[in-house]
């Protein structure tokens, strides 16, 4: 073999090697749950996140707790995060939160099947929270909302919501 067909099948392999790494290396780079147009919040309930989604990129990432039911909510007093697609209504002051941002669950849809609930929303931790105390992240403990773990992170939660008008996609 010369010293061209070598070159050549060194190239080749070469290009197969660096394709057979970028395949590996999409295997570890870690899935973005924003929708790839528009504006969303988007809840990973999995990981305990909730992102700010611009067209596909994220533009804010923070921890948050859940209900303490779990997730799949489907009747009041149930304690669960609802799953789906929602709008998200106007932030508005809590007394028992700071901000609340109201979350349109149950969806006409899911209303007609027996859904059940209202006020779920997203807030921040509650008035009587202490910056000592542990993170309010750490454990799930709403009754079916969706809490950041401080007042400065639901207020860029509210900008977003005011500022973009998007919707939340909880799964």
């Amino acid at each position: 073999m010369g010293r061209s067909s070598l070159a050549l099948v060194v190239i080749v392999a070469l290009l197969i090697a660096g394709k057979a790494i970028a395949a590996v290396g999409g295997l570890f780079r870690e899935p973005t749950p924003c929708p790839e147009t528009g504006q969303a919040v988007a809840v990973v309930t999995s990981r305990r996140e909730l992102w700010l989604c611009t067209d596909g990129t994220m533009a804010a990432r923070f921890a948050v707790s859940l209900g303490r039911g779990g997730v799949d909510k489907h009747r009041r007093g149930d304690a669960r995060t609802p799953l789906g697609t929602y709008p998200l209504g106007n932030p508005r002051p809590s007394r028992h939160f700071g901000t609340f941002i109201p979350i349109g669950y149950p969806t006409p849809e899911q209303a007609a099947l027996g859904f059940t609930g209202s006020a779920v929303g997203i807030h921040g931790p509650p008035r009587d929270w202490e910056d000592s105390d542990p993170p309010i992240t750490a454990v799930d403990w709403t009754l079916g909302c969706i809490a950041t773990g401080s007042d400065a992170e639901v207020e860029l939660v509210a900008k977003f919501v005011r500022q973009r008008q998007p919707f939340i996609v909880i799964y």
